[in-house]
């Protein structure tokens, strides 16, 4: 008999992460942008958008909401 807490470490929720991982993306692309690649910013943001519209709508409308704080500084 094991005792508890001996298996394998229980894995982490999925949604949980995926949420995290958006967090940590968009706090990068603002200072991407904040420090002048705002271009740059705007077409990460964009692809992340596509790619989290299906499954994690919620997260991709976050990118959609940096991705229109920032195109105004776009200068092209």
């Amino acid at each position: 008999m094991s005792a508890a807490g001996d298996g394998p470490p229980a894995a982490p929720d999925s949604g949980a992460t995926a949420e995290r991982l958006s967090e940590i993306l968009l706090a990068s692309l603002a200072a991407l942008a904040a420090a002048g690649e705002v271009e740059t910013a705007c077409r990460l943001a964009g692809q992340a958008c596509a790619a989290l519209r299906g499954p994690a709508p919620g997260a991709a409308r976050r990118f959609d909401i940096l991705l229109h704080r920032l195109t105004p500084r776009l200068t092209w």
